[in-house]
């Protein structure tokens, strides 16, 4: 077991590393592509790992993550819309590209999203919470797409990305690391989340929710409580996504959008918080790689997921760390 154990360490090990030299690296290669491609990766790592939240522990299949994705990018995108031009947001909020209160703010417009989506999805189970938290985003990107003052189905382009004190967020490796600090804050968070008291009763209610009613716990509550923090994460996520490319639009909620994430988690592997990380980087990977050869790369990604799914039950991480024990 102690094998096992510092497998997972050295993987873990690994990654930092090579995520940290990552820019200096690509700078002496002359590669400075990859630095804004792989801040992509960590932005969509952090999306998954929030999707992993509710999927992995608390056992809610969800197809509208991308609504808080998309919400949270939009959030950033409504402050600097009326920050270019002068004019107060709604209840008088002034706009501004200060990402100490854009981001904040896009996480809370994310996370106040989901506690009232997962207030009334939760009411339901299965099949029918999946098809209501698509319903929810396919509502919400029909909404922004009628949005006309906001650009509608264009969408809506950024003067610049937003200003963070000292740090100059335009510069490419700046922003690299701005992402992998949030990326690795919000692991952090969710790994002392998950071997809490409250990760505990989550995974218990996805292992069987009325034996956990039973024994006198609010299951709904712990549920809603998890559902926000994951719609908070994928808000962060969607700040800084609208940051790297400076532009929001209704796509970000689509339903497709959500589709990818899902797969990023499935394919690294759920309820291991550092799967999906893999996952986003491997998904990625393969379509910037396969793009390159076909427009339809996803045809050589779909017999690799069923693959995956057939053959490795925890996805890649499960491949690398045979038999660790589940959820660590």
């Amino acid at each position: 077991m102690a094998g096992l154990k510092s497998r997972s360490g050295i993987l873990l090990l690994l990654a930092v590393l090579f995520f940290v030299l990552l820019p200096p690296v690509s700078s002496l290669l002359g590669e400075q592509y990859l630095i804004s491609f792989f801040s992509r990766i960590l932005i969509y790592a952090l999306a998954a790992v929030s999707l992993d939240l509710i999927l992995g522990y608390a056992g809610m299949v969800s197809l509208g993550h991308a609504a808080f994705f998309g919400m949270g990018a939009y959030g950033v995108g409504f402050l600097a819309f009326h920050f270019q031009e002068s004019t107060p947001f709604l209840f008088g909020i002034e706009g501004t590209d200060n990402a100490l209160l854009s981001w904040p703010f896009a996480m809370v417009f994310s996370a106040t999203l989901a506690a009232v989506i997962g207030a009334l999805s939760l009411r339901t189970s299965g099949v029918y919470f999946i098809m209501i938290t698509l319903a929810f985003a396919q509502m919400l990107y029909y909404l922004f797409v009628s949005l006309e003052a906001y650009g509608g189905d264009d969408g809506l382009s950024l003067w610049s990305r937003n200003t963070l004190g000292p740090l100059d967020l335009s510069d490419d490796t700046v922003f690299y690391y701005v992402c992998m600090a949030a990326l690795s804050a919000f692991l952090f968070i969710s790994w002392r989340l998950v071997h809490s008291r409250f990760g505990q009763v989550i995974r218990g209610i996805r292992e069987n929710e009325l034996r956990m009613q039973t024994l006198g716990y609010a299951t709904w509550r712990y549920q809603l409580v998890c559902f926000i923090i994951a719609g908070a994460g994928a808000g962060l996520a969607g700040a800084l996504m609208a940051n790297q490319t400076e532009f929001v639009s209704p796509g970000l909620m689509h339903w497709t959008h959500s589709g990818e994430i899902l797969v990023m988690v499935l394919l690294g592997g759920m309820g291991t918080l550092f799967g999906p990380v893999l996952g986003a980087t491997v998904f990625l990977l393969m379509e910037d790689i396969l793009a390159a050869y076909t427009e339809h790369w996803m045809v050589f990604l779909g017999p690799f997921l069923i693959f995956i799914v057939l053959f490795a039950r925890r996805g890649l991480y499960g491949l690398i760390v045979k038999g660790e024990k589940h959820g660590d």
